[in-house]
């Protein structure tokens, strides 16, 4: 399984949040695993590479996150609706079987205790970029990204293939209410001197 997944250029990490999808935010602290959906997850800055993500006060994951001071984001395909749902609905808190129920399967991609959820497209490792007031107020975490990886089935050369790859490959996107969209076919503008 991990012959396919290939290390990805920071200069390009960008790229695998770039296209709006809902992602699996999962942490690692004192022995405790966890895994959540998260819609609200964007890429920040170029160099060093940042992004942030949105996580509710009430998460375990929040709590992982600013007691190892890492995360990882990655981005769930067509395969993992269910899970990202289930995960993205059920708290650790209330039920502490939920990656189990759900059918999580973790790797160690960065070759320590970080968990990364199988079958997604792509994985940033971060470091949490500490920031108390954004969040204290607005739930806003910043990651800068240290590691990435992509599944090179889907995203190659610096770039997706959705088109090639096949529908189970898609990466999905949150509306509401346990309702998705997959990424549709993809469109390109002329650039400014064609037309």
């Amino acid at each position: 399984m991990h012959e396919t997944i290939q290390p990805v250029p920071l200069e390009k990490a960008y790229r695998l949040l770039n296209h709006g999808p809902t992602v699996l935010v999962s942490a690692h602290h004192e022995g405790v695993d966890n895994v959540m959906a998260a819609a609200w997850a964007c890429a920040l800055d170029f160099s060093p590479p940042k992004l942030t993500v949105v996580l509710d006060k009430a998460t375990k994951t929040r709590e992982l996150v600013e007691g190892s001071g890492r995360f990882v984001i990655q981005v769930p395909t067509v395969k993992l609706l269910q899970l990202t749902h289930d995960v993205g609905t059920r708290s650790l808190a209330d039920s502490p079987g939920k990656l189990a129920r759900a059918g999580v399967e973790l790797l160690h991609l960065a070759g320590d205790a970080l968990p990364f959820v199988a079958g997604c497209s792509a994985w940033l490792e971060c470091r949490l970029v500490p920031e108390p007031h954004n969040q204290a107020t607005y739930d806003l975490f910043i990651g800068e990204v240290v590691a990435a990886w992509a599944d090179q089935r889907v995203f190659r050369d610096g770039h997706w293939h959705f088109e090639s790859a096949g529908r189970e490959w898609g990466s999905i996107h949150h509306v509401a209410g346990g309702h998705f969209y997959v990424i549709g076919e993809p469109i390109s503008a002329q650039s400014g001197e064609e037309h």
